[in-house]
């Protein structure tokens, strides 16, 4: 593509770099500073204790955030900024500024009951114990949401545009189209977010990227590919298992996109008759709130999803879905002792009511733990798959890891390698450089590897801080 005189432009990595978590890149162009996601750093604690640190930008100084999806490395930081001096607005597509209502507010509760239990142990170092933020900043933050349509123009200047376009990731997940210039001589800048997976339930396939001169791509599955196992299959499988070992089926599972994924597929075995009626309950708040959005926005899922809606068929509703919404139904289920499946938040078991489920069920041979997503280095859920101990730290005390322990990877929102690979082939020629982020660091190299091999690409693996001058 034909450059054009035009100046010279910045681009910062202050987050997902060498994990998958904390996704914070700083545009710098036309004297404008934009945020593209602002994300929590999750996992490990020295990799959490990023989020105390000042953003190495002034807050007040950035213009707009750009959130590519609602999920928490990608959002979650939003309040603090906000708190911390940003004034700008917070664009997204409307289905993820819906999320965020949720997920923010949800986030910063956690902040709050994680500061108020570190003061009632006496374990933090500070005095008191303070949370990164509250539900009032989540509020605020907020206020600043301004949500766009999927492939809307949306302008800056006459000649500086910006589309969200669907990645296929999560309801409402998007990659960010910056164009700045005109025809011919208009010079493009992607950032993919996290991309989704051909042929997804419920959600349409990513959108085809075309005219990119730079890329910022996620690497999580890297060096990965997913099981070529049905998930059907293996869920039918794990399902007859739980039950001939007369104990119960305990799914941790991300309240956004995974427990939808989820439960359309139970409900889809069930009228298959693959698997019986069993007793599901789903206790997250989030994310039973979260699936309400879901069923209420078909118009952002694809067509086989939108048939379902016409049919009067409620695509997330398995015939003997049990939600629970308080503690006291939340207690409740510990009563049940066989043919029943939980599905609770979080997915990597960092937090939330599957850490009280997992806690009781963990220690019995009969009951099955099935993981059905991603798992980051140094998380719960990652110590429980690998099982190097043979038990884990929950709420202060061991707990011996007795259950049967499955996982697919199938089952992921994430594409892998040979899924990025095939999108990145749709591009009609080459970007003048592709930075790959979201991704541990040797899911990262490989990623960077094969697309040089495959491709011959210009890669870049950036570092944490690291800038790069971009001739947009």
């Amino acid at each position: 593509m034909a450059t054009t005189q035009s100046n010279k432009s910045k681009l910062t990595f202050y987050g997902a770099t060498g994990t998958v978590t904390g996704s914070r890149f700083l545009f710098e162009t036309k004297g404008r500073n934009m945020l593209i996601d602002c994300g929590l750093f999750q996992g490990p604690k020295e990799v959490r204790s990023r989020n105390w640190e000042p953003f190495p930008f002034p807050a007040n100084e950035i213009e707009r955030v750009f959130l590519t999806h609602a999920h928490i490395d990608h959002t979650g930081y939003l309040p603090r900024l906000v708190k911390d001096g940003f004034d700008g607005n917070v664009h997204s597509t409307i289905a993820t500024a819906k999320l965020c209502e949720i997920m923010l507010k949800d986030s910063a509760h956690l902040q709050e009951e994680d500061a108020k239990w570190a003061n009632k142990r006496g374990f933090s170092k500070h005095k008191p114990a303070l949370p990164l933020y509250t539900v009032k900043d989540a509020e605020q933050a907020l206020t600043h949401l301004m949500p766009l349509q999927y492939g809307e123009g949306f302008y800056l200047e006459d000649d500086f545009r910006i589309k969200f376009k669907d990645a296929g990731h999560i309801l409402g997940s998007s990659f960010i189209d910056i164009k700045i210039g005109r025809g011919s001589k208009s010079r493009k800048i992607v950032f993919s977010g996290d991309l989704g997976r051909p042929s997804e339930k419920y959600l349409r396939d990513p959108v085809q990227a075309f005219n990119v001169d730079y890329l910022v791509i996620e690497s999580t599955y890297g060096n990965r590919l997913h099981d070529e196992v049905d998930p059907r299959e293996a869920l039918v499988r794990i399902i007859a298992e739980s039950q001939k070992r007369g104990g119960v089926l305990i799914i941790p599972s991300f309240a956004v996109g995974r427990t939808q994924t989820l439960l359309f597929m139970l409900r889809e075995l069930e009228e298959d008759g693959k698997i019986p009626e069993l007793d599901i309950y789903v206790d997250s708040p989030m994310a039973i709130n979260v699936t309400k959005i879901f069923e209420e926005r078909s118009t952002d899922q694809n067509i086989t999803s939108r048939l379902l809606t016409i049919e009067g068929k409620r695509a997330f509703h398995p015939k003997k879905l049990h939600i629970c919404e308080t503690r006291q139904q939340s207690k409740a289920i510990n009563k049940v002792s066989k043919n029943a499946i939980i599905i609770s938040a979080s997915g990597m078991v960092t937090g939330g009511r599957i850490l009280h489920h997992l806690a009781n069920r963990l220690p019995d041979p009969k009951n099955t733990v099935f993981f059905i997503g991603y798992q980051a280095q140094g998380t719960r859920g990652r110590k429980i798959l690998e099982r190097k101990k043979p038990e884990v730290k929950i709420h202060g005390r061991q707990v011996p890891i007795n259950a049967h322990v499955e996982s697919i990877s199938s089952l992921s929102a994430h594409a892998d390698y040979n899924e990025i690979l095939a999108w990145l082939m749709g591009f009609n020629f080459p970007p003048e450089k592709t930075f790959l982020v979201h991704g541990e660091s040797d899911a990262s190299a490989s990623l960077a590897e094969k697309i040089r091999d495959k491709l011959g690409w210009n890669v870049e693996v950036p570092e944490f801080g690291q800038s790069f001058d971009l001739d947009l």
